[in-house]
């Protein structure tokens, strides 16, 4: 695993080859949305005649060791917890869950406060409401809570 500076000394490496050195001055033209938390990266890509999306991927990939796991452009993508997708001009939003999420809550059983787990399902709750686009993907993910907690 390495020492616990391992992954900052790799953010702040990456981070300052891709603002100083390749990536985001030959990009810049290509790329009309760019953000990054960590390792991961989202952003909204345009092919130009001067760069495709072939040499943007060679070109976060010749950097060290480093090798990303890059998707290819679509109208739909999942970063951290939320897939996002572009349906008719408009951007739609749903909370992502992993397929092995084990849904590790605090049990009422436990010896918590109240408050605990009160704070734990209004927290999930707004998490829900900001995230989704549609009520009927709120009250899915309302309802897995509910038969999760239950």
């Amino acid at each position: 695993m390495g020492t616990p500076a391992a992954p900052l000394y790799s953010i702040i490496t990456f981070g300052h080859h891709e603002k100083t050195n390749i990536l985001l001055p030959r990009f810049k033209d290509n790329l009309l949305f760019y953000k990054r938390y960590i390792d991961y990266r989202l952003g909204t890509w345009v092919d130009t005649p001067e760069n495709s999306w072939t040499q943007f991927t060679s070109a976060l990939n010749d950097f060290g060791n480093l090798r990303w796991n890059i998707e290819t452009p679509s109208m739909s993508s999942t970063f951290l917890d939320l897939t996002i997708t572009i349906n008719e001009g408009k951007i739609d939003t749903t909370t992502y869950q992993k397929p092995l999420n084990l849904y590790l809550y605090i049990l009422p059983l436990y010896a918590h406060p109240h408050s605990c787990i009160k704070g734990l399902i209004t927290g999930e709750i707004l998490q829900y409401w900001n995230q989704n686009s549609t009520p009927k993907d709120f009250y899915r993910y309302c309802n897995s809570i509910h038969s999760t907690l239950h």
